[in-house]
């Protein structure tokens, strides 16, 4: 989910859950002399690196993506005999049949325009909301010690991702929109979708699905922080000598499946409450949040909870690893470029 994207707390990168945890790490260990230097570049390269970085990646992993949210809306208007003989190989055959090679990339655009400013208002909040937390009186004397580090982590990323999923929502359930669409079209684009919505839905109509982010915010960096440091902790212990990129890599792909898997039947109630009064279709589920998954539990069973899951796991290494390579490389060519400080 959108609300997973974090801040590093090192190096300033706004990328996706893993993803943050690989920068975080990397950043740790290769700036740590320095102390008093808190980053290579200045905000603006920071930005542009970490929103192209992440769109990058997310242009990459659309395909699997996409077939998440097919995957994942399956259930709300298809029959059991449809649904039992979805398979990943059998809706890409589909995709690629019915509406052509391009349809893996629907709503990404969409994606790409969500990137920055998501992005930069996840950065800003997260460095407001750092500063808002240091000054707490019983904080203040505990500066330096690594509880309240993170404390500051935590709470502060968690404010953060929920400011920045709030003001970019509208974007986020556009992009779901497109993609979900099939042979009908009836969203034309991000513009047509947007009036769209307004007109059919309501001003409201852009909010629908909020609750479930929200409500994922702070498990989702919960997991993610822990199973990374925990398994990190361990590997290094095992292992002392080996890279620390490789580390990374593992340990942040393995924590984004850890959060992926705990968190994704909430993504799933999200999709699905966004795709609510589509096109003027009947609406399936008329309760709240925890109505939806009684619904879904009864209707599907536990199953119905984590349809397509599989392609949300195949596009988690491959997305930590594109991510790190695009920054790194935007970082280094951005540090002498006229945005650097």
């Amino acid at each position: 989910m959108e609300a997973r994207v974090g801040v590093s707390s090192h190096g300033g990168a706004v990328v996706d859950g893993g993803a943050r945890k690989f920068l975080q790490s990397h950043h740790h260990h290769h700036h740590q002399p320095p102390v008093h230097q808190q980053n290579q570049i200045g905000t603006v390269p920071q930005l542009l690196a970490g929103g192209i970085a992440g769109a990058f990646s997310k242009t990459c992993t659309a395909p699997l993506a996409r077939l998440t949210i097919l995957f994942q809306v399956q259930g709300m208007h298809s029959d059991a005999a449809a649904l039992s003989k979805a398979s990943i190989w059998h809706e890409t055959l589909r995709i690629f049949n019915e509406e052509g090679f391009r349809a893996f990339w629907k709503g990404n655009l969409v994606t790409i325009a969500h990137r920055l400013p998501y992005s930069s208002v996840n950065f800003y909040a997260y460095e407001h909301y750092k500063s808002l937390l240091k000054s707490i009186p019983g904080l203040q004397s505990h500066r330096r010690s690594t509880s309240a580090d993170i404390f500051v982590h935590f709470v502060g990323g968690g404010l953060a991702g929920m400011t920045a999923a709030s003001s970019t929502y509208p974007l986020d359930l556009v992009r779901t929109r497109l993609a979900a669409q099939r042979s009908t079209i009836y969203y034309q684009g991000l513009w047509h979708a947007l009036h769209t919505i307004c007109r059919d839905e309501g001003f409201f109509g852009l909010y629908k699905g909020l609750g479930a982010t929200l409500l994922g915010v702070g498990p989702s960096i919960a997991i993610s922080f822990s199973v990374y440091e925990a398994l990190r902790s361990y590997w290094h212990s095992q292992r002392p000598d080996d890279s620390t990129a490789v580390v990374s890599l593992a340990c942040g792909s393995l924590s984004g499946v850890a959060s992926s898997t705990a968190t994704f039947p909430l993504d799933l109630v999200r999709r699905r409450k966004q795709l609510e009064g589509v096109a003027g279709q009947a609406r399936v589920y008329k309760t709240g949040i925890f109505g939806t998954f009684k619904h879904i539990m009864r209707t599907e069973g536990l199953r119905g909870l984590y349809r397509g899951i599989l392609p949300e796991y195949y596009k988690v290494v491959p997305g930590v690893g594109i991510v790190f390579m695009t920054y790194e490389t935007l970082k280094k060519l951005l540090s002498h470029g006229p945005f650097d400080s």
